[in-house]
């Protein structure tokens, strides 16, 4: 399948790939494209997602010509479920029945390790993607997406951190602080799978430059230090029960010190929703793929780490073509 790239002003037939243990994304991003039956909603295995949606007035709801029309789980009662509560027409048995049916797919399962064969018949289908955090978890796929990338396909990943609204004014103007020496950023449940969370949420504040990361924890209990070129240090602590860490970032400059919290998850998710379709309609990527190349490099850096006894691993040991 070959089409117009890029999509423009056409309505859009989104398809959406979950769902992973602990991630409630179908539910949360489908009632941001079609809105929801609150009721139903209200009796999702998540609640947090009902807790802030309903929040919402109504009319902040929807992106302009864009809805999920088709949902794919490996449990087809979670995709029923999801189609309910957020008024998707189409349950497919098979995530290649959207081909041909479909504009763009949305992956919104958490697991990098996944990503490349849940993705590959629509990267060979030439429809374009979100592919939910963290993108890939090993070299090998990263080489792969970096060769579907140089290929043409269309794709884009990113952490829903990135568009943290109270982080937002620090990404560009932190000058009341002075040069940025140190950034602290807690997170909980798991490296692989939110460790995204943490880094993709502070790397807009020091930009590319990463050169170093050391993981001297343990799976259940990481402990990470990551060092940039500009020489601020970055630490984050993370583990899987502690909630009360998420959207809390410490920052230390030369002349001063903030600490920035943020719930907002609403704004953050939709944000990032609403980038995609600009995307699919523009074909601009949000930001540079570099950027992502390099975010990878560091997820998969704090594996090798923590794997191999707490080493200093050098990101350019890690190699996105051979």
């Amino acid at each position: 399948m070959t089409g117009v790239w890029p999509l423009g002003n056409k309505e859009l037939r989104i398809g959406i790939l979950g769902m992973t243990e602990g991630n409630g994304h179908p539910y949360s991003w489908s009632a941001m494209f079609n809105g929801y039956d609150r009721e139903r909603m209200d009796n999702c295995p998540f609640p947090g997602i009902p807790a802030y949606l309903n929040k919402q007035p109504k009319e902040t709801l929807g992106i302009p010509g864009a809805h999920i029309t088709h949902i794919y789980c490996q449990n087809r009662a979670d995709a029923e479920d999801v189609a309910r509560c957020s008024f998707i027409s189409n349950i497919v048995d098979n995530p290649e029945e959207m081909i041909g049916r479909v504009d763009a797919v949305i992956c919104a399962t958490d697991i990098g390790s996944e990503h490349v064969e849940r993705c590959r018949p629509f990267m060979e289908a030439d429809i374009p993607m979100f592919i939910d955090k963290p993108m890939v978890d090993n070299e090998e796929d990263l080489r792969t997406f970096v060769k579907w990338h140089k290929e043409g396909k269309h794709f884009i990943s990113s952490s829903s951190l990135r568009y943290s609204k109270s982080m937002e004014p620090y990404f560009n103007h932190h000058y009341e602080i002075g040069k940025l020496m140190f950034i602290c950023k807690p997170m909980c449940k798991k490296w692989e799978t939110y460790g995204i969370h943490a880094l993709e949420g502070v790397f807009p504040l020091l930009g590319e430059g990463f050169l170093s990361i050391q993981n001297t924890g343990t799976y259940e209990r990481n402990m990470v230090h990551i060092t940039h070129k500009t020489g601020c240090d970055v630490h984050i602590p993370l583990s899987d029960e502690m909630y009360g860490a998420f959207g809390i970032t410490l920052l230390i400059g030369s002349s001063g010190n903030k600490i920035i919290t943020d719930n907002d998850s609403y704004y953050s998710f939709k944000k990032q929703m609403d980038k995609f379709v600009h995307y699919l309609r523009t074909g601009q990527e949000p930001f540079p793929f570099t950027e992502t190349i390099e975010l990878m490099k560091l997820v998969i850096g704090g594996i090798i780490s923590r794997e191999q006894g707490g080493r200093k691993v050098l990101l350019s040991e890690i190699k996105e073509i051979l």
